[in-house]
């Protein structure tokens, strides 16, 4: 399936494009670029994942577009380079964006995105649309264009702030912002440049057709931006829907989550009776606080999803006792110890690991919270076991990144489930 390039796209395809990473972004760029009859060259930090390892002047000079992944932050090195050899940069969503002919419907927010994402899309399919998750969901939107979809097809794109920030170009229908909490500070400079990376993404999109959840429109006024009173959507303290019972968006987190499919499902003219139907059929992805096992009356709940602190302590807040706590990962920024300080009461036991582990202790150390520093998954597993009771819950909600010690958030998920599933072979549980 041939692409044709926009004019204006034309001249800077004549040389090689640089792809600045080689995961599945930068992948899906050069597959787009083969369908619009050019070739993209893929440049990675790691020996072996691209074209080369290293982008010098010299390769600038080669250049006349880069179009770069997620995982490149505008500052940068090689993106410094690109700009002062005269590169235009572009980031990926910017690049797809120009091949797309369908409708755009984007989705942010400091958690739920990706439940989200994948709601709107099951929703719409559901209803006889022809709708499409991608973006930060795992699915790039540089390998939309290139499928044969029907007229009218939506891009449900889930966007994080690593894509937000650099918009350009991306011009989405409707946009739906869950929540902002702490997170990514590793990255951004503060709480306000990683709000501003986020509503650019608002900047981006039609006007009249953004939707906001309550702890966003909090931090828009602390951070003076203003949001038009139609897009204040109150997720925070809503009353029960009796409609929504028996669906995984009966209580809150998820509910918050129903509540701007909502807004967004009646500004749009559909009938509320289709959205509601389809909760009733929707099923979470997997490492969102699911229940995993049971082990002499004690149950073991897998949320290795929740990278954050605002994601753990929506987790703890499911429970109606303290949980033995699986925490700890590789760091993100944000104040630890007003961490440790909100989720003490929650917290049974603390199961520390990873590369915040020691830092954890100490701040569970100065709240009183009963804590053990394991060297492993499986460690942190089997303590927590022998110490739970009976009407325990063991909840994996790191909190942190998984890279540290695992390939991704769904491996540290899938390697706890694992360990939980072995507990009735392990000699010591005998």
């Amino acid at each position: 399936m041939a692409l044709k390039p926009p004019s204006f796209l034309i001249p800077l395809l004549q040389d090689p494009v640089a792809i600045f990473g080689g995961g599945v972004s930068g992948q899906a760029v050069r597959e787009l670029l083969a369908l619009a009859g050019a070739r993209g060259e893929i440049f990675d930090e790691k020996p072996g994942v691209g074209t080369s390892h290293a982008f010098d002047h010299a390769e600038a000079g080669r250049h006349q577009l880069v179009v770069f992944s997620p995982g490149f932050a505008p500052e940068h090195p090689w993106l410094k380079t690109a700009h002062a050899g005269g590169c235009i940069c572009l980031g990926e969503l910017d690049f797809a964006s120009f091949f797309w002919r369908g409708r755009l419907v984007a989705i942010t927010g400091t958690n739920g995105k990706t439940t989200l994402t994948k709601f709107l899309a099951y929703a719409l399919t559901a209803a006889g649309e022809s709708a499409c998750a991608v973006g930060n969901v795992g699915l790039p939107f540089s390998r939309l264009p290139g499928q044969a979809l029907p007229a009218g097809t939506i891009a449900v794109c889930e966007v994080s702030s690593f894509q937000a920030e650099t918009l350009e170009h991306f011009h989405a229908d409707a946009a739906l912002w869950t929540n902002f909490a702490e997170d990514h500070l590793e990255r951004h400079r503060g709480l306000e440049t990683y709000f501003a990376a986020k509503w650019n993404l608002f900047e981006h999109t039609r006007k009249g057709a953004v939707f906001a959840g309550s702890s966003v429109q909090h931090f828009a006024r602390e951070f003076g931006r203003w949001l038009p009173p139609a897009a204040s959507v109150s997720s925070a303290a809503a009353e029960p829907d009796p409609r929504l019972e028996g669906t995984v968006f009966a209580r809150y987190p998820q509910r918050e989550n129903f509540l701007l499919a909502l807004a967004w499902w009646r500004h749009s003219g559909r009938p509320e009776s289709a959205l509601y139907a389809a909760a009733r059929s929707f099923q979470l992805g997997r490492h969102r606080l699911a229940l995993v096992g049971e082990f002499r009356g004690v149950s073991f709940w897998n949320d290795s999803k929740a990278t954050n602190f605002h994601a753990v302590e929506a987790a703890l807040g499911s429970f109606a006792v303290p949980v033995h706590l699986i925490l700890g990962g590789r760091a993100k920024g944000g104040d630890l110890g007003a961490f440790i300080r909100r989720i003490a009461a929650k917290t049974r036991h603390a199961w520390l690991i990873g590369e915040t582990r020691a830092a954890l202790a100490a701040c569970c150390a100065a709240e009183q919270v009963p804590h053990t520093v394991c060297g492993t998954l499986d460690e942190a597993v089997r303590g927590a076991t022998g110490s739970a009771r009976p009407g325990d819950h063991v909840v994996l909600s790191p909190a942190f990144a998984s890279f540290d010690m695992f390939r991704s958030y769904a491996d540290r998920g899938d390697q706890f489930e694992k360990l939980v599933s072995n507990l009735r072979t392990t000699s010591i549980f005998q």
